[in-house]
């Protein structure tokens, strides 16, 4: 993996360097969180490991600017002694994990793993959402399929197309495509679900929380394919106010 590693010591960015390359990684080496935001942007790696304390921007500030420039991004948060409850906040903040210094390698390696893990995940669920239609986007897969989801393709709608579940482990996946889909400038967003998909409290959240946030900036949300159990369920939460829910057709 290409790691980009943030820390205002350079001698601790040195042995990083070395431990990575030893465990067949790709390092990238930043001396501030400032020096560490630009290099991400430019580098995009698969891993950021950040130092808690730094002078200038911070880890924590590093951890929260990463995630909102991109929510699917695995970052590994570096503590000293003392640092416990800063820890737990990067948790929330969906740190990947922590370690603490001075570093240990099987606790690196453990910490990496993870992170190769939800990497794996969060691709896997990259197939399941994505966006497949909108303005600027050709070739997609909903132009070709026909019915409702085909049907705003053609009407310049952005279609977001939702298989398989829609959980904790997709809300980043999901969170990210729905931003795609309102930067293509498409009036309405359409949310294609298979009528299989399944969805659990966590995502019923996150869905509701994204429709009323496009209806905050004046878009239309239209939900279509959706099983009559899981329509009667966004209509009790409150999704049907911002959305147009539309019931997937069943076989005669």
């Amino acid at each position: 993996m290409r790691i980009l590693v943030i820390d205002d010591e350079v001698p601790t960015l040195k042995m990083f360097g070395l431990l990575l390359e030893a465990l067949g990684h790709e390092p990238i080496a930043a001396e501030s969180g400032e020096e560490g935001l630009i290099r991400f942007d430019r580098e995009r790696p698969d891993v950021v490991l950040t130092d808690i304390k730094m002078p200038g921007i911070d880890g924590m500030d590093v951890l929260r600017a990463l995630k909102e420039a991109d929510p699917r991004i695995e970052v590994i948060v570096i503590t000293g002694h003392g640092d416990t409850e800063l820890a737990i906040e990067s948790l929330h903040l969906d740190a990947t994990d922590f370690i603490n210094k001075p570093v240990r390698r099987e606790a690196l390696e453990h910490a990496l793993a993870r992170a190769e893990e939800r990497i794996r995940l969060k691709r896997a669920k990259e197939e399941e959402i994505r966006l497949v239609a909108g303005p600027g986007i050709a070739n997609t897969d909903a132009a070709q399929d026909g019915g409702d989801a085909g049907a705003a393709a053609l009407d310049k709608a952005a279609v977001v197309r939702i298989r398989g579940t829609v959980n904790s482990p997709a809300e980043p996946v999901l969170r990210h495509v729905f931003e795609e889909a309102l930067l293509t400038g498409a009036p309405t967003v359409v949310l294609d679900f298979e009528p299989s998909v399944s969805v659990n409290g966590a995502g019923i959240a996150v869905l509701a929380e994204l429709v009323r946030h496009a209806s905050s900036l004046g878009r239309a949300v239209r939900i279509t394919g959706v099983s009559p159990n899981l329509s009667t369920v966004f209509d009790v939460v409150g999704i049907a106010r911002n959305a147009t829910v539309d019931v997937a057709r069943t076989m005669e």
